[in-house]
């Protein structure tokens, strides 16, 4: 079973909805026998009246509960996942080091110092401008941290916009794209697979679904061969939502194995 790297918890998450135990019983009912918990952790976040910071070495403790919970045939991963802004990139490689992290994400909320989920005057730009500077900002972001294993969802700016044609193509930013996975294959970084994007635009009715396959093509030809799957799950009954179609659409590009990553160190299992 391939491994879902990528979940949240209401315990530390302030936009998550589902608790641990919820977690791990549907994790265990779809035949999974290891997760990560990627708890949001953004520092310096634009006020929006939640939270986004938390106690490591709270965190640090109730995973060790968590685990008891989960049982010994069962096995957690404790993840961070941090939003990334060019200032305080410094602070995240710090920071990564606290804790024992498995797994430390990197991923990017916000487009101009706006979090798009509310503020979406970004969706008035071409979209080409859109994805050539947010993918530009993901170059940056895995150029400028060091202490990271993953970026999460790169797709993750055409998520909410009211435009269903509008998809992050190569075609729309190749230089950027270029840049992105060149700093991720010259780190041995791995490239997230979000399937929750996925099943985000197969809700919403967008006109494609699934990874630009010029997308994926480049960066195995630049000599990306690290990819995860993590279904960014935060309310109940999202748990791995199309992660069967992900998996079968990256074997169709050649790919034989994932990775998930344990003490930060990677480890691969077969497709």
């Amino acid at each position: 079973m391939i491994t879902d790297g990528h979940n949240h918890t209401k315990h530390f998450s302030p936009d998550a909805g589902q608790s641990i135990e919820e977690l791990i019983n549907e994790a265990k009912a779809k035949g999974f026998s290891r997760i990560g918990i990627t708890e949001h952790y953004e520092i310096d976040y634009p006020d929006d009246g939640l939270n986004w910071m938390f106690d490591l070495n709270q965190y640090n403790e109730a995973f060790k509960e968590w685990r008891k919970k989960a049982g010994n045939d069962f096995e957690l991963l404790m993840g961070i996942e941090f939003g990334y802004q060019t200032h305080v990139a410094e602070e995240i490689d710090k920071t990564a080091s606290l804790i024992p992290f498995d797994v430390v994400l990197l991923s990017n909320h916000l487009f101009r110092g706006k979090d798009f989920y509310v503020d979406r005057d970004c969706y008035k730009l071409p979209k080409k401008d859109l994805n050539k500077e947010y993918i530009g900002i993901m170059a940056e972001m895995c150029e400028k941290c060091d202490n990271y294993d993953v970026a999460a969802h790169y797709d993750y700016i055409n998520r909410y916009t009211d435009n269903l044609n509008n998809f992050v193509l190569y075609e729309d930013c190749p230089k950027e794209f270029d840049r992105f996975f060149e700093a991720l294959i010259s780190k041995e970084k791995a490239l997230e697979i979000n399937t929750k994007s996925i099943q985000k635009h197969k809700e919403r009715g967008f006109s494609r679904t699934l990874p630009d396959p010029d997308i994926i093509n480049r960066y195995k030809e630049m000599g990306g061969k690290y990819i995860c799957f993590g279904s960014d799950s935060h309310f109940p009954g999202t748990f791995a939502v199309s992660f069967n179609e992900a998996v079968e659409y990256m074997r169709s590009f050649g790919f034989t194995e994932s990775v998930y990553f344990k003490q930060r160190k990677l480890y691969t299992e077969p497709l």
